[in-house]
């Protein structure tokens, strides 16, 4: 589901993603994430409590749209959207947010 925002002068159009009807990250990422990213599984960055600093300070250096772009295109042995085809891309936000404030 996108929508556009159209500027007073018309000049511009702004397309905002929205996240699937029902979207649960937590959910979603117990089922297509866990497995490599609870034990870092062929370099995952680990989710838990406290590992923000050595699992995910240095990926978020090169910025939110750097990791994004690897999730969406997939890096190293992650296939692209991280096998979540049925993800959108403000699903696959919504899951990397997860993550992160799920590591901190």
């Amino acid at each position: 589901f996108t929508s556009s925002l159209v500027a007073a002068d018309d000049s511009q159009a702004l397309q905002l993603a929205q996240t699937s009807d029902g979207f649960n990250a937590e959910e979603k990422y117990m089922a297509s994430c866990f497995a490599c990213h609870s034990t870092g599984a062929a370099g995952a960055p680990k989710v838990g409590p406290g590992v923000y600093d050595a699992e995910w300070a240095e990926r978020m250096e090169k910025g939110m749209e750097a990791v994004m772009q690897n999730v969406i295109n997939g890096v190293n042995a992650m296939p692209a959207r991280g096998l979540c085809f049925d993800c959108n891309d403000a699903d696959l936000q919504a899951l990397v947010d997860y993550m992160i404030s799920s590591s901190q």
